[in-house]
This record gives structure tokens, C-alpha cells and sequence, in this order.
């Protein structure tokens, strides 16, 4: 989630390149390296990450709109002893190959590709998904959708409006391309997150911003498709909140600007009566940046309670 346009603050500019100064658990994490490969789903290679032994239950995080896969290279590593765990890059993001178009279905088949090849089944035991912000529509999609072959679903600070607050008006106007910078340093400066929050750990807004950009002719530029908006399809949100039909629970940061109460309210009455509620204390939509290690112990107690 870095963009130029997106707010005028940057996190990591009064470090001029220089990487912020990260506690011990941060650096014990990241250095728990992922194998990383690419798998071929209807017609693009997408980016997966695993940790952890094959035959473990399965876990696969989804990262939001406009991030990457080492989104949870600071998480995934906490999960890995237990659980048989990956995160994949959606295409037109991160490391994976752009799409002429993008849809809920094939949002749904990067995800049982990614499964697949992660073999997280292996165990005999569906898989759980855990999605943030723009990674909960498409965990949404697959709860609703292709509910028979997961174990449940986490949303984490994905808001979904009631009906009346959505945007009614023409369609998003094509996005320019994304900037070109000279150097590496200059690219970091420009990192922001999206939308506009405060972040205290700025250790991990470097960690996710170096693996947000790519080398290209003439200099550094981010890797996410800034056309995705005008090419991209999904069923009523709305709608499919009512027709989760496996075990769910919804995530979200206490001062999150996208979780109003009315947002709340709108969306717990959509979902089924059984879904869990985990509200995370100071943090705002980032939730893994703002409170990390909070956001790895409630998902480890949800998980207990799923056995």
C-alpha cells in the first residue's frame, strides 16, 4: 500500500534510506525465511510464501489492496511450528503478474492454487484463511461461495459498507502509472500507508516498503497494478456477508478509520449469529503493523477455539 497520491506524510523519510532500528522478536521473525515460489493460476504466476512442515493443519494469509505476500513475513513465523502455513501476493500485486481483468472467482482460484501447492490439505484437514482489508472480500467470496472446503475464515479490518454508504457515482477514472525513482532511498521516502493512519513501528513500514518496489529502467517503482480498480469484479459484498456458511470470525482495529460503529453494526447483523469478534486495543486498519504481537496472540486463541 504505497502510493504517491494516497497522503502527503512520509513514514520513512527521516531515515533517508536507512533502515529503523527493529526489537529482537521482529528480527527472530524475519529471519525464519519463507520458501518462495510461483504457481501458474489461469494464466498468471502468483507469488507463494510457506513455512512450516507439510502434513501440519493449513493457513493461508491474504494480504489488502495494493501490499504483497511479506506482509506476513513477520507474522506467519509465530504459526509455523504448529501449522503448515502461506501467504501468496494476489496478482497484480507484489511479485505476481499482472491481469488484464480481476474478479472474485479468480481471486477464489489463486487461493485453492496456493492451497494446493502449499499442500496445505495434506494433514487431511481443511484450511483456514485469513484475509486483511482488501483480503477479506476475496476469503469473503470463498466463505460464501466454496464454504465446503475450508475449515473457516478470518476478516481482518475489512469493511464493508452498509448499502447506503457506498459509493453510487461513475466509475474510478483510469489510474496514471506508477512513478519512476531515481533511487532506492528517494522510492522508501515516498511509503506510505493507505488510508492514511499513523505507524508507530516503523520498522515494519521499511520491512514491507523495500519489498514494495521493483528495479526498473531508470529506477525504482512499486510493484501493484494501478489499474486494478478499473478491472476489477465482485459480487455484492452485502449479500455475501449472509451467506458465510462456515466458521468465521471478524477482526479490527479499535481506532480503525474504516471500522465505524455503524460499519460494525451493519456488518454483525449481516453475518451469521455465531460469528466471533475480536477487537483489537490500539490499533487502527493495519492491524498487524499497529499491534503485531497483540494480532498474533488473538489469532492464536481463535484458532485453539476451532481446534
Amino acid at each position: 500500500m504505497a502510493d504517491d497520491q494516497v497522503q502527503p506524510a512520509s513514514l520513512l523519510a527521516p531515515f533517508a534510506g536507512a533502515k529503523p532500528p527493529a526489537p529482537a522478536w521482529f528480527d527472530a521473525a524475519i529471519a525464519h525465511e519463507p520458501e518462495r515460489s510461483l504457481i501458474p493460476v489461469d494464466g498468471a504466476n502468483i507469488e507463494l510464501l510457506t513455512w512450516g512442515e507439510v502434513g501440519n493443519p493449513g493457513l493461508l494469509f491474504l494480504h489488502g489492496n495494493g501490499a504483497h505476500a511479506d506482509w506476513w513475513s513477520f507474522i506467519a513465523p509465530f504459526f509455523s511450528k504448529d501449522w503448515r502455513v502461506a501467504a501468496i501476493s494476489w496478482a497484480g500485486m507484489g511479485g505476481s503478474d499482472w491481469r488484464e481483468a480481476y474478479s472474485g472467482e479468480t481471486f477464489a482460484a489463486e487461493i485453492f492454487a496456493a492451497i494446493d501447492a502449499a499442500q496445505l490439505e495434506a494433514g487431511g484437514i481443511k484450511p483456514i484463511l485469513v484475509g486483511h482489508s482488501f483480503g477479506g472480500f476475496p476469503t469473503l467470496y470463498c466463505a460464501a461461495l466454496h464454504a465446503d472446503r475450508l475449515r473457516g475464515v478470518v476478516m481482518a479490518d475489512s469493511s464493508i459498507q452498509p448499502p447506503e454508504k457506498r459509493w453510487k457515482g461513475p466509475p474510478p477514472r483510469p489510474a496514471p502509472g506508477n512513478r519512476v525513482y531515481d533511487t532506492l532511498e528517494e522510492a522508501l521516502t515516498r511509503f506510505r500507508l493507505a488510508p492514511p493512519q499513523p505507524c508507530e513501528n516503523l520498522y515494519i513500514a521499511d520491512f514491507i516498503a523495500r519489498r514494495s518496489l521493483k528495479e526498473v529502467e531508470g529506477g525504482w517503482t512499486w510493484k501493484f497494478d494501478p489499474a486494478i480498480w478499473q478491472r476489477f469484479k465482485m459480487p455484492d459484498l452485502g449479500d455475501l456477508l449472509t451467506r458465510i456458511a462456515c466458521p468465521a470470525a471478524l477482526m479490527w482495529g479499535e481506532r480503525s478509520n474504516l471500522m465505524h460503529a455503524e460499519t460494525l453494526d451493519y456488518m454483525i447483523a449481516q453475518m451469521p449469529k455465531d460469528v466471533r469478534l475480536l477487537p483489537l486495543p490500539d490499533a487502527d486498519h493495519h492491524v498487524m503493523i499497529d499491534q503485531p504481537l497483540a494480532f498474533v496472540a488473538g489469532l492464536r486463541g481463535l484458532l485453539a477455539t476451532w481446534g
